[in-house]
């Protein structure tokens, strides 16, 4: 067994995934951020509020829902954060958006780096999004969720932006 072959194929290997990765990430994030920049997401975000109703969501809820979609969990989190102090969504909105993230976020990211390690992209976009819409629908629907609340919505603690003042 030759350790130094071995190495170097791995870390060649590493770095072809890697930069394959960037040539999918780096272009993404810059065409999202013009979007958003020309307000095209809140647009959109306006689009999607009747689809809100479904889930028994205000239309508050599609923006927050729109940028867990393209930007994923860690940017998604901050607008989630953002609309809670603004006091637009309600515990009972929150558990709904966030199960909806969970199995659900950043799709044209991740479907665009599982198809470039040769998966079916459709397969995995559309299992995603079925069973986040499946999932979020039987929970909005559910009478147990009232339960929750009075047990959890007292434990929901927005932290503190200590470098720019925003609480």
């Amino acid at each position: 067994m030759d350790w130094l072959e071995i190495i170097k194929i791995s870390l060649t290997g590493s770095l072809k995934n890697v930069l394959q990765m960037a040539l999918i990430i780096f272009p993404m994030m810059i065409i999202l951020e013009i979007a958003r920049d020309m307000k095209l997401l809140d647009r959109i975000a306006k689009w999607m509020a009747p689809a809100m109703r479904f889930f028994r969501l205000p239309k508050e809820g599609a923006f927050p829902i729109l940028i867990g979609l393209t930007f994923g969990l860690a940017y998604g989190a901050g607008v989630i954060i953002d609309s809670v102090k603004e006091g637009h969504l309600s515990w009972r909105d929150l558990f709904l958006i966030n199960i909806f993230l969970v199995l659900c976020h950043s799709v044209v990211e991740d479907t665009a780096l599982f198809i470039a390690i040769g998966a079916d992209g459709s397969i995995i976009l559309g299992c995603r999004v079925l069973l986040a819409l499946v999932v979020t629908f039987f929970l909005s629907r559910w009478g147990g969720l009232a339960k929750l609340e009075p047990l959890l919505a007292g434990k929901l603690i927005v932290p503190h932006c200590s470098h720019c003042e925003k609480s």
